[in-house]
C-alpha cells in the first residue's frame, strides 16, 4: 500500500539516528517529487506526529546556559561551531517534516507540501555536508553537547500553523541569514575550504526556506482577511522567547519576503524592554 505523505513524515520524525533519518527523508522527498512529476501526487493523508522527534543517545542535550561557549579562533572552537550547525540542521529536518504531518487538518494547496518537502530535503543535505566536515576534522555529530531547547518553538506552536510559520522560518531561520556570513568568514580565514563550501550551500538555500514561511504566512493571512504584519507581531510576541537583535541581513531578508517593518519594530520593542540583552 502506498504511504501517504503524512505517514512518510512521521516515519522520518520517529527515526533517531541522524544519518539514517536524513537518508530516509531524502528517499521520501524523491518519491514525492517523482509522483508530482508524473502528475500523480501521493495522498497527503493524516498521521499523528510525536510530541518531539526521536533523537540519538548522543549528543547530550543541555540547557542553553550550560552549553560551552564556542571560541572559533581555535581548531576545537571551529569544530564546536560546526557541531552546533549540524544540530541546527538536524532539528530543521524534523521541523519541516513536522509541519507537513502536524497540520494536515488545515486545507492547503499542494504547493505548500512541495515547498516543505523540498526544504526538508535540503536540510538533510545540509546536515550531511556538515557531518562530512566534522568527520574530515576527526570529529562527528554527537561528540559534543548540544542545545536542548531547539524543539521549544515547535512545541509552543503545535496547534497553531500561523504561529509555526511566524516563529520557525520567519524568525529562527531568518536569524540564520544574519549570522551565516560571519561563520563563513571564520572558516575562510582559517583556510577550511570544505566548511566554507558547505556553509555557502546552506546560506544560498536557506533564503528559500525563509521565503516559504513568508509566502504561506501571507497566504493564510490573505485567506483569513487579516493584516500579515500585525498578525506576525502578535504571534512573535506570544510565542518567541528569545530576542530579535540587529545586525539584520536586510538584503537577504528582503529576498525572502521579509520587509524591515516586520522585524525592526519587534527588535526595538524587545530592546526597550530588556536593555541588558542589547549590544
Amino acid at each position: 500500500m502506498t504511504q501517504t505523505l503524512a505517514e512518510m513524515a512521521v516515519e522520518v520524525l520517529t527515526t533517531a539516528d541522524g544519518r539514517t533519518k536524513t537518508a530516509l527523508g531524502r528517499r521520501h522527498a524523491a518519491t514525492w517529487f517523482a509522483a508530482r512529476a508524473a502528475n500523480a501526487p501521493l495522498p497527503i493523508g493524516s498521521a499523528m506526529p510525536p510530541d518531539a522527534p526521536a533523537r540519538p543517545p548522543r549528543p547530550e542535550l543541555l540547557s542553553p546556559r550550560d552549553v560551552p561557549r564556542r571560541r572559533p579562533g581555535s581548531p576545537l572552537g571551529r569544530i564546536a561551531l560546526l557541531h552546533a550547525v549540524a544540530h541546527i540542521e538536524l532539528n530543521a529536518v524534523d521541523l519541516h517534516w513536522d509541519i507537513i504531518a502536524r497540520f494536515t487538518h488545515h486545507p492547503m494547496p499542494l504547493g505548500f507540501y512541495d515547498d516543505w518537502v523540498k526544504a526538508a530535503d535540503e536540510e538533510a543535505k545540509h546536515f550531511n555536508l556538515i557531518c562530512d566536515c566534522l568527520e574530515a576534522l576527526g570529529s562527528h555529530y554527537g561528540a559534543m553537547p548540544a542545545h536542548a531547547g531547539m524543539w521549544r518553538a515547535a512545541s509552543d506552536t503545535a496547534t497553531d500553523l500561523h504561529g509555526r510559520l511566524a516563529v520557525v522560518p520567519m524568525v529562527l531561520e531568518a536569524r540564520g541569514l544574519d549570522v551565516t556570513p560571519g561563520m563563513i568568514d571564520v572558516f575562510r580565514k582559517a583556510g577550511e575550504t570544505g566548511a566554507v563550501a558547505a556553509m555557502e550551500v546552506i546560506y544560498a538555500e536557506e533564503v528559500a526556506h525563509v521565503a516559504y514561511g513568508s509566502k504561506w504566512f501571507n497566504w493564510l493571512c490573505g485567506r483569513d482577511g487579516t493584516d500579515p504584519k500585525d498578525t506576525f507581531h502578535r504571534l512573535v510576541r506570544h510565542y518567541f522567547h528569545g530576542a530579535l537583535k540587529p545586525p539584520f541581513n536586510e538584503a537577504k531578508r528582503a529576498d525572502a519576503g521579509l520587509p524591515p517593518d516586520f522585524y525592526w519594530p519587534l527588535a526595538d520593542e524587545m530592546a526597550a524592554r530588556n536593555p541588558e540583552q542589547t549590544g
